[in-house]
């Protein structure tokens, strides 16, 4: 947009704003001012009518005349001769109707002109009676409105109404305001013709300025310059134009050689993340094109790791021909990786038909742990998904044991110069792999460890599945599942198993048996409980020693 364009759109609004406020103001005033004279004088005809009426009445009362029907008819014929008198345009109108009639017609008994009433002005003008309305009004006769002013006639229980037609008695009104906005309109127009000539005058420099910038760009010309016209910040405009101009015709060769290294640097760049954003994480791509000294420096970071490996691989291949196998494993992966990945983990490594991923590096999240854990049992829930396709075509389906922990490792790009992994090692990873191999002994989906579950105990249904030591541990230490979600039924379960968990350790194997027993009973098929309640009849009947800690020492990995 021009400057020209940028003027006008400002300075336009504020005039517009300004004669409209104006006009506004002027307008409401005469109409304010003419409405409150025209009211006065339909009041004053109304008072004087009413006076007139009074005074006949008064008449009639002091003559002694007031019961005597011809005199009344004289002083009613008298008085809508005198309403008659007082009508000064055509569409003004007096009437008068009685405010209760023994009949329910509302029908006028006075009026100076013809007056056919709908069902509907009956009603109106009923219910203006019944409220005793006086003074100002507004009211619709036949569909037309019309203003007026009422008063109340008692000698003959009249409801008096002087009355003009709306159009007619805000005509000058409309005229005044109609005037108005065409002389607002008329100044606009004017104003803007005065203010495009102004707005060329003042910007013919600064096009000058751009039509010869426009034409270096188009021609790469420096020598163009451009003529300084007047003596103010326009002309210095075009002056400092000039000089910059030449330097610039002076530096143009140095900038075209930046400029392509530039573009030269940033192709090969964006050549080198799309050929390794296959194999590293973008994360770990934008760290080392931040930090390139950084890549072979590891840190010590706290990361959820998590350990996916499918059980019984080597049987489950024997059901698929090679080219199968491939396939349905690439298609499990491309599902499993796309729900780590879509909860902010990262992929480690493929082992074989297991996944390595972690959360945490090289982007710290505060639920990293919450993460993992949602993550395994996501993919949980997409594998029965995936085991039922595999069903209908009648292949062997697919078991998957997931292990997760919580804790510090060292982080980093690790390897040589010519190979390098960006990969997480220490004591908890390791860990991490021993959970997940003790999802098959326990017949667990998913097993984690006591650091995860105090990340996520107040998030999912967790459950103690025992205090195991791991090979090469020498404490130990509870492990843990979750469920994603829990019916009434399993509710109930778990409140049980904690229950009986609790004894268990207490060493009343005698009270943790019949928890497990009671727990069978509300799920049959339950291994944890079957195998406690093994447990606890062995030591019932060869107690533990005095120093059993119900610690279970695995030997294998």
């Amino acid at each position: 947009m021009s400057i020209r364009a940028k003027i006008i759109l400002i300075v336009v609004p504020l005039l517009v704003t300004a004669l409209l406020i104006s006009s506004t103001i002027s307008s409401y005033s005469a109409r304010s001012g003419m409405t409150r004279i025209a009211m006065s004088s339909m009041a004053f005809k109304a008072q004087e009518l009413n006076k007139y009426m009074e005074s006949q009445w008064n008449l009639l009362v002091t003559n002694e005349l007031s019961e005597n029907k011809e005199y009344v008819d004289v002083a009613r014929s008298a008085m809508e001769a005198y309403a008659a008198s007082v009508v000064s345009t055509p569409t003004e109108l007096i009437f008068a109707f009685p405010v209760s009639t023994d009949s329910g017609e509302m029908n006028p008994e006075l009026s100076t002109g013809e007056l056919e009433l709908t069902d509907a002005d009956r009603a109106a003008l009923q219910a203006l009676a019944l409220e005793d309305k006086r003074g100002w009004l507004e009211f619709s006769l036949n569909g037309n409105p019309r203003v007026g002013h009422a008063f109340r006639f008692s000698p003959f229980d009249w409801m008096v109404i002087v009355s003009e037609d709306s159009s007619a008695f805000y005509k000058e009104v409309t005229e005044l305001t109609t005037r108005n906005y065409m002389v607002l309109g008329g100044s606009i127009v004017i104003s803007i013709i005065i203010l495009l000539i102004v707005t060329g005058v003042i910007t013919r420099p600064l096009t000058r300025v751009a039509s010869t910038m426009k034409e270096i760009i188009n021609d790469s010309d420096l020598s163009r310059r451009v003529p300084v016209e007047y003596n103010d910040e326009t002309g210095d405009l075009a002056n400092t134009f000039n000089i910059m101009a030449e330097g610039l015709n002076k530096a143009s060769e140095s900038v075209k050689s930046q400029a392509l290294k530039a573009v030269m640097a940033q192709k090969n760049e964006h050549k080198i993340r799309n050929i390794f954003q296959k194999y590293v994480p973008k994360d770990v791509i934008d760290s080392i094109f931040d930090n390139p000294e950084s890549m072979l420096k590891g840190d010590n970071q706290i990361v959820a790791i998590l350990f996916s490996d499918i059980r019984s691989f080597t049987t489950i291949s024997e059901g698929y021909m090679p080219d199968e196998l491939v396939n349905v494993l690439n298609e499990y992966f491309e599902i499993m990786v796309d729900i780590i990945m879509e909860h902010g983990g990262i992929i480690d490594k493929y082992i074989g038909d297991a996944i390595m991923a972690f959360f945490g590096a090289p982007v710290k999240y505060k639920n990293d742990a919450l993460n993992a854990v949602a993550v395994a049992l996501k993919m949980q829930a997409a594998l029965r998904v995936f085991n039922r396709n595999l069903e209908e075509k009648g292949k062997p389906k697919f078991i998957t044991g997931i292990g997760i922990n919580y804790g510090m490792v060292t982080v980093g790009n690790i390897g040589s110069q010519k190979k390098m992994d960006y990969t997480i090692i220490g004591d908890m990873v390791n860990l991490g792999s021993r959970l997940e191999g003790l999802t098959k002994p326990y017949k667990q989906d998913v097993i984690f460890s006591e650091s995860v579950y105090r990340k996520v105990k107040d998030t999912y249904p967790c459950r103690l599945v025992d205090k195991v030591q791991v090979k090469g541990k020498t404490v130990g230490a509870n492990i843990y599942t979750a469920y994603e979600e829990v019916n009434v039924r399993q509710e109930q379960a778990l409140k049980i198993h904690h229950a009986a968990m609790s004894r268990y350790y207490a060493l009343d194997f005698t009270g943790a048996r019949q928890y497990f027993e009671a727990l069978l009973k509300i799920v049959p098929d339950d291994y944890l409980a079957g195998m406690y309640l093994e447990r606890c009849t062995r030591y019932i009947t060869d107690p533990p020693p005095s120093d059993w800690n119900g610690v279970e020492i695995l030997t294998s990995k």
